[in-house]
């Protein structure tokens, strides 16, 4: 095995560098892939991944490496092969894919030409992955499929060979990877494109073929050509998927409390909800490492197919819902398991009447199946509250089939399922996911998903504000890091709106000032701000804040001092004078809410106008119509629009102003009706589903303020 690394002290190895720094170690790692341990080969393997092909990227020392990897992938007596395999088509696919005279640098300074060094290399050796694509071994074939469609230039041949392999070849994954691979041909060489995509149109037509070959062939025939598919493809595709989705077993022979069979392409096993108690991680650190690896996670064999399909038909919002149906109606769990992502994306990604699937995922939450009905739950529960609507009495039968203590159970999957689901039931505003909250809190388990949940219940505020108040006071002030729940406890005692939380979140500021900890301090500073002057009491701790030398906590502490005093001649020269810091456009906004008695800001705030940065005009144009009114409509106008079509994201503040502006804003008519007229979601920096529902509601909202008749609901 010595021979396959012959040569690897004659690289210059410290020359080249990687994703962290030097590519010293890499012929070590190199080394360590031919180890007959395999806790060794892993770790290598995973180095080499993590550091010479980070995230997809080739370095000098990736491309080095390549004739030691074609070597061991050679040796028959190497273990690992098709991990060999692997890891070269994934270094060769991602050098296909970079410019052909790019030159890249690596982080730490390092050139290197990721085509000009790799894909050569890979063309010369095709013959290699020609013999490995008939290996006697499966993993090794798997793994040499994809080389004849990227590196073989020859279209005959290719083409020729993979015939040949679909008739040799008896296993699903195998049959299926080669006509994957006769797609990526067709759209690499023009000359192959004809033969290929007829020869998958006679696939997917052969009613003699099984089902599964047949939609393979249809979904990449569509991918070759997506502008030409037709409306036919969706119920051709439904019918194979029922074809091959087999029936449900007989009741009580399911493992229901188990992930779905594991399909050949991933590991399925559950994590559970949070950590052993000795393992001594935050419970919502070791629950987002779970979300993390149950992200992309495939369990039907179908899946990657229809997910092609699904990019396909892009924005055919009425064709993907169909398919989606099928798909969540499935017999075979998990099929209807993976289709939850799908639909996720598709709600998420696309505006529409999405009733009809959330329905469906409603459907999903069933008690016998806590693996499927977590992520159902999951998925209804990163959803606006009107859009979740129809699943609100699955969500309630779902949580009341258990019991409030099923939140404690040590099932791992019984305790996700019904922790998501009372989640996604509280931001409902249902008070029957309150027991639910209430064992978390009292019993500490997971207490800090509920905590996040706790501020969508203003109604139960009796119960739950006692509780949220101890734990605030009980909090760890040394750090204010991303898994502590002192800001969630904030932010759910501001949500609940009770004016009972204002002594806990006045001890909250003093606390956090007393530990140097502004973030903190601001935070609980603006929660108070939501009480208005209901929260006078807390005038005291607030005042001193209002002279930090911290410009995040002078200002919560400005913004405070306003919200609780209405006081104009201290809060504006105060705001004023933070117009010149990098908090300038919250402090506009303030001055905004204060209205007329900020007109002495108006010079600073036009001056803001002419402000290279999109969002800073658009706080100072809205600040401006705010405190001086119609007079103001024509300067302040021009602006958001200007804005608005520069950076979209800045839609949802831009329609916040248009709502104020009343009649001043019909010259926006023709912005908002375009932006209502587009398919895909918009609004805000992440385009997420709530920031777009928000934006369609502001934009329904001026056009019935400028054109009063029927409501016309978002498209």
């Amino acid at each position: 095995m010595i021979d396959n690394f012959e040569g690897l002290d004659r690289v210059d190895w410290p020359s080249m560098g990687h994703a962290y720094g030097s590519a010293e170690e890499v012929p070590l790692w190199l080394e360590q892939m031919a180890s007959p341990d395999t806790d060794v080969r892993t770790s290598a393997f995973s180095r080499f991944y993590g550091a010479a092909h980070h995230q997809g990227d080739v370095y000098a020392c990736t491309a080095a490496s390549l004739p030691f990897l074609l070597a061991l992938a050679n040796d028959p007596q190497a273990p690992d092969r098709g991990a060999v395999l692997r890891l070269l088509l994934s270094i060769g696919s991602a050098a296909m894919e970079r410019d052909p005279d790019g030159v890249y640098w690596s982080p730490s300074g390092d050139a290197s030409t990721p085509y000009a060094d790799v894909v050569p290399q890979m063309r010369e050796r095709v013959g290699d992955f020609v013999r490995h694509a008939a290996d006697p071994d499966p993993q090794v074939r798997q793994a040499a499929l994809p080389a004849l469609g990227l590196f073989l230039d020859d279209a005959d041949q290719a083409f020729a060979l993979l015939r040949e392999r679909l008739a040799a070849e008896s296993g699903t994954v195998e049959r299926l990877l080669v006509i994957e691979t006769a797609a990526a041909l067709a759209r690499r060489l023009p000359t192959a494109f004809g033969p290929v995509t007829a020869w998958l149109e006679a696939l997917a037509a052969d009613a003699a073929l099984d089902a599964d070959i047949r939609l393979a062939a249809l979904v990449h025939r569509s991918a070759c050509a997506p502008e030409v598919v037709d409306t036919g493809i969706v119920p051709k595709a439904i019918e194979l998927l029922q074809q091959l989705t087999p029936e449900p077993a007989p009741p009580g022979e399911a493992e229901v409390d188990a992930p779905p069979a594991d399909c050949g392409q991933c590991t399925c096993a559950d994590a559970p909800v949070g950590p052993e108690p000795d393992q001594g991680v935050p419970p919502r650190l070791a629950a987002a490492f779970a979300d993390l690896d149950r992200h992309g996670r495939i369990h039907a064999p179908t899946t990657a197919l229809l997910t092609i399909l699904h990019g396909v038909l892009d924005s055919r919002i009425p064709e993907r819902t169909a398919l989606l149906t099928a798909q969540l109606r499935s017999p075979d769990r998990a099929t209807r398991y993976d289709a939850i992502a799908m639909a996720k994306d598709l709600i998420g990604s696309w505006r529409g009447d999405h009733g009809g699937l959330v329905r469906l995922l409603a459907d999903c939450l069933l008690p016998q199946d806590p693996y499927t009905a977590a992520e159902a739950a999951a998925t209804l529960g990163q959803l606006p509250a009107a859009l979740t609507e129809p699943a609100r009495e699955a969500l309630a039968a779902l949580v009341e089939a258990h019991g409030p203590t099923a939140w404690t159970t040590p099932h791992p999957l019984l305790r996700r399922a019904h922790q998501e689901a009372v989640t996604a039931l509280a931001r409902l505003g249902d008070e029957r996911a309150l027991p639910g909250l209430l064992t978390a809190l009292d019993t500490d388990t997971d207490a800090w998903r509920a905590i996040q949940a706790c501020g969508y219940l203003p109604q139960a505020s009796g119960e739950l504000l006692p509780r949220l108040s101890r734990r605030l006071a009980d909090a760890d002030t040394s750090q204010e890091g991303p898994w502590s729940d002192r800001g969630p406890l904030v932010a759910a005692l501001r949500r609940l709106g009770d004016p009972a939380a204002v002594p806990a979140l006045t001890a909250a500021v003093a606390v956090s000032v007393r530990d140097e900890q502004w973030q903190g301090a601001a935070a609980a500073l603006r929660a108070l701000a939501r009480f208005g002057t209901g929260a006078a009491s807390a005038l005291e701790t607030v005042r001193p804040l209002a002279d930090s030398e911290d410009q995040d906590l002078r200002l919560a502490a400005t913004e405070a001092l306003w919200s609780l005093e209405r006081d104009p001649a201290d809060a504006v020269p105060r705001l004023i004078t933070l117009l010149d810091t990098y908090k300038e456009q919250r402090a506009a906004d303030v001055l905004g809410r204060i209205g007329a008695p900020a007109a002495t800001a108006l010079p600073h705030l036009r001056q803001m106008l002419q402000a290279g940065d999109k969002w800073t005009r658009m706080h100072a144009a809205a600040a401006i119509y705010d405190i001086g009114g119609p007079a103001e409509a024509t300067v302040v106008l021009p602006v958001l629009l200007k804005v608005w079509e520069q950076n979209d994201s800045t839609a949802n503040h831009v329609l916040e102003c248009l709502q104020r502006m009343g009649p001043a804003a019909a010259p926006a008519l023709p912005r908002i009706h375009a932006e209502l007229a587009l398919a895909r979601r918009s609004g805000g920096f992440f385009k997420t589903v709530e920031q777009d529902e928000a934006l369609q509601r502001a934009a329904q909202t001026v056009i019935d303020q400028l054109q009063p008749g029927p409501v016309s609901p978002p498209c």
